[in-house]
Parts: C-alpha cells; sequence; structure tokens
C-alpha cells in the first residue's frame, strides 16, 4: 500500500479539496483507495467528498471502546473509494495522546488498499508531523503567497527536526546539546540548522550519521496550488533554495494547480470537482498528477530518492505544465465570451477582482520584508 500523507503549513490552500479529488482520480484509475480525514479537530473532508450524515469517525473510535475501526470505514458512490471520517464533534480528538496516534497509525497500515491518502490538518504540531513521516514521500501543497511558501517551509523545518529528535538516542550528546539550546530559549524556527548539524557532528558522529541516514530518505513532494499566471510558478524554486540551502534537504515538484472558480460552484453542489467539471483546468492538473503517482509505481519505498538532476527536471515540466494550463484557461474563458455566458462586465470584475488580491499580496510581501529587516536588526536572524 503507498501512503500519501497531504499536509500544509496553513490553513486555506487547497489541502482537502486535493485529497478529495486525488482519491476519486485514482479510484478510477482502477486503484483500491482510502482516504483518511486526519484534520482531526477541523474535520471537513465528508464535504468535499459529498457525503452527509457521517455519524461516526475517529473521533468516535477513540472514545468507544466496543467500536471495532472496520466499522467507521465508510463505503463511497465511488468504485474503489473508501472514507475514514475524522469526527470533529468529538472534544479533544485534535489533541491525540502518544498511544491513540500509535493505534492510529497502526490500524491505517493494517488497511488492505493500493493506496491510503490522508488528509492532515494545517499547521506543525507533533501530531500532524508524526502522521506526515508514515511515508517518506508525503505532499506539501502551497500557494505562490510569501505567507503560504513561509509556512510551508517552516513545516519542513518542523519535520526536520522531528527527524534529529527520532534520531538521537536518549542521554547521547546530541540530544543534550540540542535540548540545551531549545531550553535556552531558542525555538526551533529561530535556530541555524547548519550550524547545529555541524556542531552536532563534532559533538556525536554517531548521532549524526543516523539522522543524515534518515534525513537521506525522507523526499518531500511539493503541489502548487491557486495559480493565477504562469510566471507563479518560479517561487516554487525559491522555495526548494531555502529547503537547500538551511534545511540540507531537496523537495520534488510534483505538478501546478490554477485557481479555477468553477471549484466554488462544485463545493456549494456537494461535488468534487473531478466529478462536477472533469474536463476543467482544476480537474485534468488532479488527473496529471494522478498519472505521476501511478508511473511511480515501480519503485519501491525502499529506492534511493531522486538525484539532483531528475530533481531539476519536475521544476522545468511544472513551468512547462503552468504554460500549457495557462494557454486552456485563456481559451475557456474566450469561448465563455463568444458564447455569451461570460459577460464583458463579468470579465472586468474578474480583473478588478484578481488586481486587488494583487495589491493585497503586494502589502503582504512588504510587511513581511520590514519584520525580516527588524528581525536582522534585532540579531533574531543571521544575514
Amino acid at each position: 500500500m503507498r501512503i500519501i500523507p497531504i499536509a500544509s503549513g496553513k490553513g486555506g490552500v487547497g489541502k482537502t479539496i486535493l485529497a478529495a479529488n486525488l482519491s476519486i482520480a485514482l479510484s478510477q484509475a482502477g486503484k483500491k483507495v482510502v482516504v483518511a480525514d486526519l484534520d482531526l479537530g477541523g474535520s471537513d473532508l465528508h464535504l468535499v467528498l459529498g457525503l452527509v450524515g457521517i455519524r461516526k469517525g475517529i473521533g468516535t473510535f477513540l472514545t468507544n471502546n466496543s467500536l471495532k475501526f472496520e466499522e467507521i470505514i465508510v463505503e463511497t458512490e465511488y468504485e474503489n473509494l473508501k472514507f475514514i471520517p475524522g469526527d470533529a464533534e468529538i472534544p479533544g480528538t485534535a489533541n491525540l495522546k502518544s498511544s491513540q496516534k500509535r493505534m492510529i497509525i497502526r490500524k491505517l497500515h493494517s488497511l488492505e488498499a493500493d493506496y491510503l491518502i490522508m488528509d492532515l490538518g494545517a499547521g506543525t504540531n507533533f501530531n500532524v508531523i508524526d502522521f506526515f513521516l508514515t511515508s517518506r514521500r508525503g505532499i506539501i501543497i502551497t500557494t505562490p503567497t510569501p505567507t503560504a511558501r513561509l509556512n510551508a517551509y517552516l513545516f519542513l523545518k518542523n519535520t526536520v527536526f522531528r527527524i534529529m529528535s527520532s534520531s538521537f538516542k536518549k542521554n547521547s550528546k546530541a540530544r543534550e546539546y540540542m535540548g540545551g539550546m531549545l531550553q535556552g530559549g531558542s525555538s526551533p524556527q529561530k535556530i541555524y540548522v547548519p550550524y547545529l548539524l555541524k556542531t552536532i557532528r563534532e559533538k556525536d558522529p554517531d548521532s549524526y550519521s543516523r539522522f543524515r541516514e534518515k534525513l537521506g530518505n525522507f523526499s518531500p513532494r511539493i503541489i502548487l496550488n491557486l495559480l493565477e499566471d504562469p510566471s507563479e510558478v518560479k517561487r516554487a524554486e525559491k522555495l526548494r533554495r531555502s529547503c537547500r540551502e538551511y534545511l540540507d534537504l531537496d523537495i520534488e515538484h510534483l505538478g501546478i494547480i490554477y485557481r479555477d472558480d468553477l471549484q466554488d460552484i462544485a463545493l456549494q453542489s456537494r461535488l468534487p470537482i473531478i466529478r462536477y467539471k472533469p474536463n476543467s483546468v482544476l480537474s485534468q492538473a488532479v488527473y496529471r498528477i494522478t498519472d505521476k503517482l501511478i508511473q511511480e509505481e515501480a519503485e519501491t519505498e525502499e529506492e534511493a530518492p531522486l538525484d539532483f538532476e531528475s530533481l531539476d527536471e519536475t521544476y522545468q515540466t511544472a513551468e512547462m505544465e503552468a504554460e500549457l494550463d495557462f494557454e486552456t484557461k485563456m481559451r475557456y474563458m474566450e469561448d465563455l465570451l463568444h458564447c455569451g455566458a461570460l459577460t464583458m462586465g463579468d470579465l472586468v470584475e474578474t480583473i478588478k477582482s484578481q488586481q486587488y488580491e494583487i495589491n493585497q499580496l503586494k502589502k503582504e510581501n512588504y510587511f513581511i520584508k520590514a519584520k525580516l529587516v527588524k528581525a536582522i536588526q534585532a540579531g533574531f536572524i543571521d544575514r
């Protein structure tokens, strides 16, 4: 079974929509798929799938000793696709105990399926990161905005720290040194990882080697969502450079998805976009990502991560996809204008709306730059 956790550094970037539509696309390809809502405390995957009246889920399983895990698995209207609800209405579900988390992971691993898709919660708490690390090839979904990319980077940085924590044995010099830094008031966000690793390599070579081996098997992938034009695709390169320079981690580009207003209509209709409009730009992007995942089936989990040149190719491919999808989107807009489905007034309103969003992003960008300058001047961040 291939496990695909889908995470994001922040909410509102399309994580749940991707999980739902990707699951359906895989099931349509004849794969047996289970999609699990692990956004505990904010579960809404059932709404995107168009399911109503869900009364049992992970929350009820954890609070009802007589309930078997198999009883919370829901058959969907899509052939080959099963669903595990999260159950956000049960108090405390988001704050799992370690024993509960291990039990859920064990139950999920025992499922019989070709693919397990995990829709994880936003943020960087240990539960989300531990679910993400159940696979070495999890997906981070982000958008071109500075805050979304920053949060994606911080998610990966916290994940690297989690890998460190599992690599350093109790009472080891590496664990003592890292613990001392954290107790001294340095949060993971403020720690300069290359310096930390250089020191650990000198103080505790064995712990450093264990960490390097685990990190070498970690190959996360990103999807850039909610694009407006092809130029935005290059912003994924900035995230990649930050990860390589500051985390010694390289990430694969799995694909791009443009913003599609049809998604809002599909959601209001309680239909996944892939069902509502399979020929839409968004749906076709999901199918393309699905094809890439299926092509990887010849690989095994033990195989080495992609080399530098192969990773480069994934970014070049994403740029080409962005250009092609933009052309398709523009042709679609022209067709709507010609057939009268879209008036010139609608087009003007759309442009105004996009211009407003661009101005908001500029303000957000200036604000972040100002904060960074102040942090550098105050000595919180190394130049």
